[in-house]
């Protein structure tokens, strides 16, 4: 297999997405995380040096776990069993300590690994078992891959090379406790911007 030596420009339009519309889908959030914070504004001039990243600022660190549909096509009281449902699957996960790192320069990103995988993996089946019950049956696959993007590439073409010649020296690896999980209502017009629809412990 071919590897992937430069950048691909993130922000290409995914399949059924278009200005102005929006998403459904839970999030971990990662406000209250003060370490994580510290790196990411330590970093943010060499991410932004490279001349290709659009650094992610502190509000809207995420990391992604699962979706739910477009905002049209849900109705209201579906999305409210829903969030029913999710809330009973998730009472007894707990909170998930994982870490974070070290960073890792991808051809759409740059981004911390998260693990390690037992405890999201759990939750995440949760909150689809929630959906299935409402659905019978879960959008999108089972694969997962957890992790925190700390910027996007902007263009393509740029050698992967270069971006890690200027990122070589952040190699912290952060731990991180998540206690809440989040279905957000997101929207893509400029970059990833969400309003918060309901948040549930865990």
């Amino acid at each position: 297999m071919e590897t992937a030596t430069e950048t691909r420009d993130h922000w290409w339009w995914r399949p059924g997405w278009r200005p102005g519309r929006r998403f459904y889908t839970w999030h971990f959030l990662l406000d209250g995380q003060p370490e994580l914070h510290d790196i990411v504004q330590e970093i943010q001039s060499s991410l932004l040096a490279t001349g290709v990243l659009d650094p992610v600022s502190i509000p809207w660190l995420h990391m992604t776990t699962q979706g739910v549909g477009f905002a049209d096509e849900v109705a209201p009281d579906e999305l409210a069993a829903i969030v029913d449902e999710v809330t009973e699957q998730v009472r007894n996960v707990g909170p998930i300590g994982i870490t974070l790192g070290p960073l890792v320069v991808g051809i759409e990103g740059v981004f911390l690994p998260a693990n390690p995988l037992k405890g999201l993996a759990e939750a995440r089946a949760a909150v689809r078992g929630g959906i299935r019950n409402v659905w019978g049956h879960v959008p999108e696959s089972d694969d997962f891959w957890p992790h925190v993007s700390l910027a996007y590439a902007n263009k393509s073409g740029t050698p992967l090379a270069s971006i890690e010649q200027n990122l070589r020296t952040y190699q912290k690896v952060i731990p991180v406790t998540l206690k809440e999980i989040t279905l957000i209502e997101l929207n893509r017009d400029d970059g990833y911007r969400w309003k918060m629809v309901r948040r549930l412990s865990l």
